[in-house]
């Protein structure tokens, strides 16, 4: 094993067009990043329309990709993907098997999807130059139940699909607010069962004053206060828990990655939900928890001296960019991050290179086809990108010190 090993991190790559032609010098030195480092990681968000064929289940906001993307992915530098995540499904099964089939053909190490749940779910590892790498990776949705993955049992046939860390919205009320949901349930005769269009009786009668009452997919809960939170499914978590687990024990290095679009109401927050199963992921051996779904960069925490990037936000974003949601600037920066670990996968180092997509004359003109591609940041946008970082990172107790247009966390 070699003494030090080098992982780069980027913001999500939402990918629909081949951009390996691209000449900007600025796009070349973020290539450059990425191939020095011993393994350069990204999200894949997206699903592939391949040999499997596949049908929309999603609206405007569907999207499907040339198998060709892939080959651009690695080409940059990337030879590891996460699958999971809100775009995994929306060609149904068929599109899961054909990006397994597509990511497999070009050996990608990649986690997070599968043709049944066991698949879905396992920890993928690889051997890269001396070093063992493992990825576990979920997704946190909303999405529908359909899209996630199922095994096999006696009646059914199993499913491809999405490694599922099942969430559900909180939202607290008031005693009199709650009464009036549970009155209004009762009057219409609204229960879980009848929503799954099972066959089976009504719940049974209660027989305690109930605390959480659940309406499609959100979960009315008795409170004090008005609020919302999310509540985490602990047989989901404790299962992804297990599978960090067993590779750490193996020796691998270990990612653990979470796709997620349970924003706070200011998507620049970090929902306290999420610091909660980044730091169960780290205890149970991962020595990474990497996220994306908030569309900007969040900050990076230090917990037991392995980072926790709670967003990384866009490195490679193919949306059309007119809609007010994509016009702030903060949704077109991002950092790639370079993780030094030591033999014993020790964190030694990261290094921060802030990359704006399309440079910074895309900030102004909004155009989807000179936004196609990241661009190093150098000067007082660099400046920018990394001290907006530092101050949001500082409430994490994290020190980045700023070394001309690169940020450096030292250990």
């Amino acid at each position: 094993m070699n003494d030090r090993f080098t992982l780069a991190v980027t913001g999500q790559s939402l990918i629909k067009h081949d951009i390996r032609d691209i000449p900007a010098p600025a796009f070349r030195e973020v290539q450059s990043l990425l191939r020095e480092a011993d393994l350069s990681f990204t999200n894949f968000e997206g699903t592939i329309l391949g040999t499997h064929g596949g049908w929309p289940l999603k609206g405007s906001f569907f999207g499907c990709s040339d198998a060709a993307v892939l080959d651009t992915l690695q080409a940059i530098g990337f030879r590891a993907l996460s699958l999971s995540n809100n775009h995994a499904f929306d060609l149904g099964p068929s599109g899961v098997l054909s990006t397994l089939e597509e990511v497999e053909k070009r050996d990608f190490l990649h986690a997070g999807l599968g043709r049944d749940h066991t698949e879905a779910s396992r920890a993928r590892t690889a051997t890269i130059r001396g070093r063992r790498v493992a990825i576990v990776a979920m997704d946190g949705g909303p999405g529908p139940d359909f899209m996630y993955a199922a095994d096999a049992d006696d009646n059914r046939p199993g499913r491809p699909g999405v490694n599922r860390l099942r969430l559900s919205q909180v939202i607290e009320v008031d005693e009199t607010a709650f009464d009036q949901i549970q009155a209004i349930r009762d009057k219409v005769g609204y229960t879980a069962i009848d929503l799954t269009n099972d066959s089976q009786p009504d719940d049974p009668p209660r027989l305690a004053p109930e605390s959480e009452i659940g309406i499609s997919r959100a979960v009315f809960r008795r409170s004090e206060r008005f609020g919302r939170s999310v509540k985490i499914d602990e047989a989901d978590l404790a299962r992804n828990l297990a599978s960090i687990a067993a590779a750490a024990e193996d020796g691998s290095l270990v990612v653990a990655y979470l796709h997620h679009h349970h924003w706070a109401s200011d998507w620049y927050q970090v929902p306290g939900w999420v610091s909660g199963v980044a730091k169960r992921c780290i205890d149970a051996g991962a020595h990474m928890f990497v996220s994306h779904g908030a569309p900007v960069l969040q900050p990076i925490e230090i917990y037991r001296r392995r980072p926790i990037f709670y967003s990384l936000g866009n490195f490679i974003f193919h949306v059309r960019s007119e809609k007010s949601t994509w016009t702030a600037p903060e949704v077109w920066e991002s950092v790639v991050s370079v993780c030094s670990f030591g033999t014993d996968h020790r964190l030694i180092e990261i290094t921060l290179h802030p990359v704006i997509i399309g440079g910074d004359a895309s900030l102004t003109d909004g155009v989807l086809e000179r936004r196609l591609a990241p661009h190093l940041a150098v000067g007082e946008s660099a400046e920018r990108i990394l001290r907006r970082f530092s101050e949001q990172s500082a409430r994490f107790g994290v020190n980045i010190e700023l070394s001309g247009d690169v940020g450096v966390i030292r250990f």
